[in-house]
């Protein structure tokens, strides 16, 4: 018989060989987003969107309101690829000209496209249209006084944007908090945190279209305080005629992020129906009156699910690109 000893002791080669069979393989499909994405390839990056969103906000004070607005409406359909910037074109009606989309406000379209223009004279090529949005949007709420959020970056743009898609994937003022949680639930989000997102409502404005039956008729809604239903009322009586005429979401603070607008809705002065609806659900109501006594809890709370809002359906290498213009596809036949 053989004295040859077989050692016990495992072979580290042999180990590292099955380690590397056995490791799930990561598809460059998939979006790897670090806070320092641009660190090497475009290092100004964070001052040149800072120096640009403070500008713009300064001469346009809605225009925090209404990035936060058009980063929310991009991520909830199809995920945040900027999908929403792009215009419409001879192929195709594009996501921002659907009806659910008309009153997006020109200013947040206009910002990105400032810096956009700024990065590619700086870094030509580099950042893509969905993180310029994602990473104004973030500036911009804490430049109102809203919580700052890590703004994670590498997102790709997609390639597709069509407006019979918007219906069905963006909330209506009008419909019901089971409604309009179906579609939060459905991009992995809780009753909590639809309510925390709601509270972006502490700032901007909208349409009298968007609430005006709750004003007029024998439907009107008998629950809004008596003296803001006057006011509405006045304020939108030639809305049909004009239907640029809007009121502040937030009538007591409306220019400051706060937790105001969920202490309106205890007060009958929430404006959308949809805001209304808050206060009044059993599911939704212990939220508001948490986040209307405790605004510290409602601004955790919201930078947590800001962060979270801004990895919905991220696209990576193989699934999107870096769009030279953000309102147009590379491929311009796309």
């Amino acid at each position: 018989m053989s004295n040859m000893q077989f050692s016990r002791r495992p072979n580290p080669f042999v180990l590292l060989f099955f380690i590397v069979l056995a490791a799930p393989a990561i598809s460059a499909d998939v979006a790897i987003l670090r806070t320092d994405y641009y660190q090497k390839t475009c290092p100004d990056f964070h001052k040149i969107v800072r120096e640009a969103v403070t500008a713009k906000q300064l001469q346009q004070p809605t225009t925090a309101a209404g990035t936060l607005r058009l980063f929310f409406h991009d991520c909830f359909l199809e995920g945040c690829d900027a999908s929403v910037l792009i215009a419409t074109n001879s192929f195709n009606k594009a996501e921002r000209d659907d009806d659910l989309n008309d009153s997006l406000p020109g200013d947040a379209f206009d910002i990105v496209t400032r810096i956009k223009t700024a990065l590619e004279l700086s870094c030509p090529g580099v950042v893509s249209c969905a993180d310029i949005l994602a990473q104004a949007t973030r500036d911009l709420v804490t430049m109102v006084g809203g919580p700052f959020f890590d703004v994670k970056l590498g997102r790709k743009d997609g390639f597709e944007s069509k407006a019979h898609k918007v219906r069905g994937n963006v909330p209506m003022a009008n419909q019901t908090v089971r409604d309009i949680h179906g579609m939060f639930k459905k991009n992995g989000f809780s009753i909590r945190e639809m309510v925390a997102l709601s509270g972006a409502h502490t700032i901007g404005f909208s349409h009298c279209k968007e609430f005006s039956d709750r004003l007029y008729g024998s439907r009107a809604d008998k629950e809004i305080n008596p003296r803001f239903a006057a006011a509405l009322k006045d304020l939108c009586k030639n809305h049909t005629v004009d239907d640029t005429i809007a009121a502040f979401n937030d009538v007591m603070t409306p220019g400051k992020f706060d937790n105001m607008y969920f202490k309106n809705l205890k007060r009958g002065l929430g404006l959308l129906a949809s805001d209304h609806i808050l206060i009044k659900d059993n599911s939704t109501k212990p939220f508001v009156d948490l986040y209307a006594t405790n605004e510290k809890v409602f601004f955790e709370d919201f930078a947590r699910a800001m962060e979270k809002l801004g990895t919905v359906g991220v696209k990576g290498d193989g699934q999107g690109e870096v769009r030279r213009r953000c309102d147009h596809f590379n491929n311009l036949n796309v």
